[in-house]
This record gives C-alpha cells, sequence and structure tokens, in this order.
C-alpha cells in the first residue's frame, strides 16, 4: 500500500462540484483518502484567465502503480468533463485537473509521468493545500519539508 498525494483545481462552473466529484471517482477507483485539505481560492498559473480556481490536496492510500494510478486520473478528468489541458502549449481553462504530486518517497521520470511533480515547489496553490495534511512530508529531490517549502502567504 502506498500514500499518494495529489493535487486537484477547477476553475470553471460549479468549482467544489468538480472537486467533489473527482474526490468521489478517487475514491471509488484509487483508494481510501487519509486526509483532504480546505479549499484554496487562487489565480491561475501559467496563463491569462478571468476565472480563479478552486484547489485542494488529497492523500490517498492505493495500491495501484503510478502509471496505472495516472491512467485511472485521466480517465476520472475526462469522465467530469475535462478535454486538453493545453492548446498549443499553452494553459487554459478547465473543469478538473489532477497532478500526482508524491508518490510515497518514489523519484520517477518517464515519457508520461514525472514524481516529484516537477513544479509544484514552484506552485503555492500546491504547497499551500498540501501543507495543511501533510507539513513533514520530504520532497525526495529537494530534500525540504513541504513546511519549508511552503510560502507563508497562500
Amino acid at each position: 500500500m502506498s500514500t499518494v498525494y495529489l493535487g486537484l483545481g477547477s476553475n470553471l462552473g460549479d468549482k467544489h462540484t468538480y472537486i467533489n466529484k473527482a474526490l468521489a471517482h478517487l475514491t471509488e477507483r484509487v483508494g481510501e483518502i487519509r486526509a483532504l485539505s480546505g479549499f484554496y481560492e487562487t489565480e491561475p498559473w501559467g496563463y491569462d484567465s478571468q476565472e480563479t480556481y478552486q484547489n485542494v490536496a488529497v492523500a490517498i492510500q492505493t495500491d495501484l502503480k503510478p502509471a496505472a494510478l495516472l491512467a485511472v486520473i485521466q480517465a476520472i478528468e475526462r469522465d467530469i468533463g475535462r478535454n486538453q489541458k493545453t492548446t498549443n502549449g499553452i494553459y487554459r481553462d478547465r473543469v478538473i485537473d489532477i497532478d500526482i504530486l508524491l508518490y510515497d518517497d518514489l523519484i520517477l521520470q518517464t515519457q508520461p509521468l514525472t514524481i516529484p511533480h516537477p513544479l509544484m515547489h514552484q506552485r503555492s496553490f500546491v504547497l499551500h493545500p498540501l501543507n495543511e495534511i501533510a507539513p513533514h512530508i520530504i520532497h525526495p529531490i529537494l530534500q525540504k519539508t513541504i513546511a519549508e517549502l511552503s510560502p507563508t502567504t497562500p
């Protein structure tokens, strides 16, 4: 059994509903939710949009290996209504986004998947909710706790 930390976000429509649907799918298809952060309202990162995000972090116990986990997460995103993440390499608004942030203390770099998430330490919208549920977890590459990486304000 592995502990996986995921970041979820939505910036279209009823954001809370989309995130809650994703959480229900994760419980059904991935494993038991062990911790869930509060909802954080954040500005878009990496592109311009008028729509703010709702973001959460979740810890899940799972038997799924990383590649299988990614496939299930991508299927959940599609089931909820997610289309493409980018258009011509540019981020765009989305009903749901689910990112694998950490998978135990695994370091993995393959074509479809990099763990830990390669940009998580640069994104306060990831670090604040993650710090709420896992402040003492150590980033396996940077060798700092999530609390040490997290900026002081959301």
